[in-house]
């Protein structure tokens, strides 16, 4: 057995295309990532995507270790589903309250986020999103298959928690990028706004998800 099949698992094509079509579907990450990104650029947003994909790479590891409680634990899934819901209420409301002057085009006069504050804002919006595990589960699982050995998983695991996190820096980078703040600058307030609101809807949704059951 050559080196390339036995880090590669057959299935590894349909996996990487499929995590990646996940990818280019906004969910609460992506707001997340733009309400910040449009004011404090890479230097302010880095640490969100480290955050995002380090909980992507626990719950990726969890799956690989065969941890499907949150299957068979109803309440646990409410629980963390709950938390996540007032998670993105209260990230939300911060981003619905944007204020004008707290930018200027250049960076400057804008505060950013201390590094750590990021990571953990990523962080708690990656963990807090109970479907992460029950899609990482079923793409460890159904997707690859009882054949696949530790080391393929493995490999798979390190691949889609690279991916997560260029993909995140590429779109903070881009956002970031001199034409387009200089075209957004007079709208950053507006799209923080919107992309809580946005947030604060995925919350509101689950809240009435789980009250309408």
């Amino acid at each position: 057995m050559d080196i390339f099949n036995l880090l590669i698992p057959p299935a590894f094509p349909v996996l990487a295309l499929s995590h990646f079509v996940a990818l280019l579907s906004p969910g609460p990450d992506f707001f997340l990532l733009t309400g910040y990104a449009v004011r404090y650029r890479m230097r302010g947003s880095a640490g969100l995507c480290l955050g995002i994909a380090s909980g992507n790479a626990l719950y990726i590891m969890l799956a690989i270790l065969g941890w499907s409680g949150l299957r068979h634990a109803p309440a646990l899934f409410t629980v963390i589903e709950l938390t996540g819901a007032g998670y993105l209420l209260w990230i939300g409301s911060r981003l619905m309250r944007s204020r004008p002057a707290a930018f200027t085009a250049d960076g400057t006069t804008a505060a950013f986020p201390a590094f750590s504050r990021q990571i953990l804002l990523g962080l708690g919006s990656s963990l807090l999103n109970p479907k992460n595990a029950l899609f990482y589960l079923a793409l460890m699982t159904s997707i690859l298959g009882a054949n696949v050995t530790l080391l393929q998983q493995a490999t798979c695991g390190v691949w889609m928690t690279g991916v997560v996190l260029l993909w995140d820096l590429m779109m903070v980078w881009l956002i970031g990028l001199p034409g387009v703040q200089a075209r957004l600058t007079g709208y950053i307030p507006v799209i923080e706004r919107l992309a809580g609101a946005v947030l604060a809807g995925f919350g509101g949704w689950i809240l009435l998800t789980f009250l309408w059951r």
